[in-house]
């Protein structure tokens, strides 16, 4: 994470000839950024080698969406088999995502020395405690990779756009957390992971998680008969759970509940429900803590090196196109501490 972010910021200044106050639309800089560290994380690579299935699963995307909001027509589902354009497309796209991962899997393999990655955890058998073992299939092992590729890459680089939005907008909070972060490298022998520990950047991630979360609406599919709320929910019902609507709620979060207050993560909550952009119970994201540990890394290194500020050209329209994110980007102002 660190080695990604540091790689990074010399992207900024070899890119700006060492200027020292620059613009830049932060928002594709921080998903390059993910896409780096999940593609370290998996694949033990860099992003240029995995770059492909990066641009691959933003084409899928896009593919889904045309056909989430194309005219249905009853009875026809089959219509994903017929070689059309675009389903042709989508099978083309679809190939060359899990042909490029089979390749990573295929030179994994290939290696004399296990590699410390997720893909060489994912390959390697799992013991059973009546001593029996279970090992994943290669298909298995492709489509855990295309989850942790998107889901990885998405929630985190558009968390830390928005957290970066909300500093440039409170400069306050961003004055505060910047002062923790240089306490803790001062007295700590500046170990930015132990930085990235500090409360105010952990209730600032939170706050903006809370305003902004990447997925807005959670699906589930009841496994028995249920009653939520007064109402009969029948099995097999697909039920839509608005995370924005828990988030934004005056009733649990107050009147300012669309106000950008960090000091809200300082006490306990008093509803488990409340909160829930990684989901609940069974089935939370199973990222959650590296994606925390990723966000609180990279924004102490960025409060540490940069003051910033939004630029005159920001346009605020967050979107929800598969998870919430900027939809004219995020134009931020930069400036070198110490000039």
């Amino acid at each position: 994470m660190v080695e990604s972010t540091l790689k990074m910021f010399q992207h900024w200044e070899e890119g700006k000839a060492g200027e020292v106050e620059f613009e830049m639309d932060v928002h594709k800089e921080l998903h390059t950024l993910s896409a780096d560290i999940i593609s370290r994380t998996i694949f033990g690579s860099s992003f240029e080698e995995g770059k492909r299935i990066f641009e691959l699963q933003e084409q899928q995307t896009y593919l889904h969406f045309a056909s989430v909001f194309s005219v249905y027509i009853p009875g026809f589902r089959f219509h994903r088999f017929l070689p059309t354009k675009k389903n042709r497309n989508r099978w083309r796209v679809n190939e060359g995502i899990r042909g490029s991962i089979r390749k990573l899997i295929e030179a994994e393999n290939a290696k004399s020395e296990k590699s410390r990655n997720l893909l060489s955890l994912l390959m390697s058998p799992n013991r059973n405690p009546d001593g029996t073992e279970d090992k994943l299939e290669v298909e298995e092992i492709v489509e855990e990779c295309k989850t942790f590729y998107f889901a990885g890459k998405e929630t985190s680089a558009n968390t830390l756009t928005w957290a970066i939005v909300l500093l440039a907008i409170n400069q306050d909070w961003q004055t505060k957390a910047r002062q923790e972060v240089l306490q803790v490298l001062d007295d700590r022998t500046n170990n930015i992971l132990l930085s990235a520990e500090s409360l105010g950047i952990s209730m600032i991630l939170n706050e903006t998680l809370r305003l902004y979360a990447p997925v807005s609406v959670i699906q589930r599919r009841t496994c028995r008969d249920a009653e939520v709320g007064g109402f009969q929910v029948p099995t097999n019902t697909q039920v839509s759970l608005y995370v924005i609507a828990a988030h934004h709620d005056p009733e649990i979060w107050g009147e300012d509940a669309d106000r950008f207050n960090p000091e809200r993560f300082s006490q306990p909550r008093k509803h488990l429900a409340a909160f829930l952009p990684w989901g609940l119970g069974p089935r939370i994201c199973a990222g959650q803590s590296f994606a925390m540990v990723e966000m609180k890394v990279a924004l102490a290194m960025i409060l540490r090196r940069y003051r910033f500020e939004l630029s005159s050209s920001y346009v605020h329209s967050p979107v929800q196109f598969m998870t919430v994110h900027p939809q004219y980007g995020a134009q931020v102002i930069f400036t070198k501490i110490g000039y």
